[in-house]
Order: structure tokens, then sequence, then C-alpha cells
């Protein structure tokens, strides 16, 4: 399946409803040994209404990609680091709106562990990051903007504790 899917028509718009617009995506919490436990590498963005967020690295797979190349090349994308996919963390979904359709988005997430590159923003193609840190995992729910992203890395949390 493509990243992207339209349901609808001009016909449901004509009666006040939208158009729904499938997307995918995939990404990661990417890792790295720290004095205390474990980093993470997360991005900071602008969301369409001007707010800073502080997020997970993701993006579109592109092409065949499947879902894990796509969260690896994402995320190095994203941050500069490489990563190697460990396990699968799970899925979330959301529904947002813009002006010409409804989006309901799927991100699938990875635990991948750091295996190369330098942080950096400077080979984000698409430029929507503008920030890029390494923040140690434990400090991570009071950083991220997202609940759903929170449970993910409550997920990795897991992962790890369960592999130690």
């Amino acid at each position: 399946m493509g990243a992207r899917r339209a349901n609808g028509s001009a016909f449901s718009r004509s009666n006040g409803h939208l158009p729904t617009v499938e997307e995918v995506s995939a990404g990661g919490v990417v890792i790295t040994p720290a004095s205390r436990g474990f980093d993470v590498a997360i991005i900071a963005r602008y969301n369409r209404g001007g707010r800073l967020e502080w997020c997970l690295p993701k993006g579109h797979p592109e092409g065949s990609e499947s879902h894990e190349e796509a969260a690896v090349r994402e995320v190095e994308e994203e941050t500069g680091i490489a990563g190697s996919i460990l396990t699968k963390l799970g899925s979330i979904e959301y529904w947002f709106t813009v002006p010409t359709h409804r989006v309901h988005k799927t991100v699938h997430h990875y635990l991948m562990e750091a295996v190369g590159g330098e942080l950096t923003i400077e080979k984000d193609p698409d430029q929507e990051a503008v920030d890029v840190a390494w923040v140690n995992l434990d400090q991570l729910d009071r950083i991220l903007s997202f609940p759903n992203e929170r449970r993910i890395v409550a997920a990795a949390k897991q992962v790890i504790q369960d592999s130690l």
C-alpha cells in the first residue's frame, strides 16, 4: 500500500463532508548508551499552527520501501544517526484535518540502536526538523509533545528492561 490513499469524492465535499486520506509513516526510538541508561535522538519541528513540537523522527515510505526501511531512512535523514532495528515497538493512529481533507495517519515505530552518524538536521531533505537532540530515555516523558509518542517510549523502556 502506498503512503497515501484518498477516499471520498467531490460529491461528499459538496455535502459538507471532507474526503479522507490514509497516510502511513514509520520511524523510531533510536538509542545510544549514556552515562545513565540510554539517550534517544529526537527532533523539534514547527506544527501547522507555528508551535514548536519535540517528537520522534518519522516519515512516509518512498516507492516500495517497507516500513522498516522507511523507519531507518527517516531516522537518519531527520537526526543524522544511522540506526539498526532491534524490534518493533508498535503503531499509533491519529486523525487531523487540513482545509481540503481529513487525514487518518498510522505511524509504525521501531526500537533501534545507533550504529553511526552524527547528530544533525542537515540531512533532512524536507527541512522539517529545526533542531535535534540526544535526550535521556528517562527524561522523554517531560519533553515529547505527544502522549501517543510517550506511550511508544514506555514500550521501548519495557523492551530494554526485559532485555537486560
